[in-house]
């Protein structure tokens, strides 16, 4: 019914400060997927799918935030849980990478796993689903690299690179132009991207975490909700930077 990316960056500011941050994506034939797959914080990133079992998710990254090791925390979950063979479970943290996908899950299904990254998914048309949300994740990806497009830096018009949440959107995008999600008889679906960091900014991206809870174009809608949250937050920053900086409301117009 899904199929998801999860993903870890490490990279550096200009200062020279080392940070980490890690992203989920995700898409299906069903409303409301961004209730119940994409568990992400700045320690890692966790995406529970097929016959969904939202806790694998949250305690999942509970146990990550907790400092135990991903492949660890979420392969003691599925052991404890009778409905594994039904499961996908994949997720990445600061050093590793995990992902599992239950024997009883819905043709096409499987997942790959990378260095840095996870992606999965069930009720495909194909493996090259996922090949191709791999191939264009991994064609932009930015890491171990001095990044300055981040937060407030993703909007200057010289913006070296694009931020996580859209080149999660994009691979998203590339994995359905293959086929995505085989179940065309259902038309109402949805999608989600969460990304979290190590890296705090005065005024946080909104562009990090957004849902589209039912729609028939899905990720076109993501995109394009994505584009008016960059808008949005360049807006703000050039109106109300002055605000943050002084700690006062004085300066607000109307």
């Amino acid at each position: 019914m899904t199929f998801s990316i999860c993903v870890r960056e490490a990279y550096e500011t200009d200062d020279g400060d080392s940070h980490r941050r890690f992203g989920v994506a995700v898409t299906t034939r069903l409303p409301g997927v961004g209730t119940l797959c994409p568990f992400v914080s700045e320690r890692g990133a966790i995406a529970t799918q097929s016959l969904v079992n939202v806790e694998l998710g949250e305690r999942g990254l509970e146990y990550v935030e907790d400092g135990l090791a991903v492949d660890d925390a979420l392969e003691a979950l599925l052991n404890a849980d009778d409905g594994a063979p039904q499961r996908q479970l994949h997720g990445v943290d600061s050093e590793g990478t995990f992902a599992f996908s239950g024997e009883e899950c819905v043709d096409w299904f499987g997942h790959l796993e990378r260095e840095t990254f996870t992606v999965a998914g069930n009720m495909l048309t194909g493996e090259d689903v996922l090949e191709a949300t791999a191939a264009d994740y991994e064609a932009n990806a930015v890491h171990e690299t001095t990044d300055r497009s981040t937060g407030p830096g993703a909007v200057v018009a010289d913006a070296e690179t694009e931020p996580l949440a859209k080149r999660l959107i994009d691979a998203l995008a590339a994995g359905d132009l293959e086929g995505g999600d085989k179940r065309e008889g259902l038309a109402v679906q949805s999608a989600a991207v969460v990304v979290d960091s190590t890296e705090s900014h005065e005024w946080e991206p909104p562009y990090n975490d957004l849902r589209v809870d039912a729609t028939e174009t899905p990720i076109d809608d993501l995109r394009e909700t994505y584009d008016l949250a960059m808008t949005g937050y360049e807006d703000t920053l050039e109106r109300y930077s002055d605000v943050f900086e002084s700690d006062s409301l004085a300066e607000v117009g109307e």
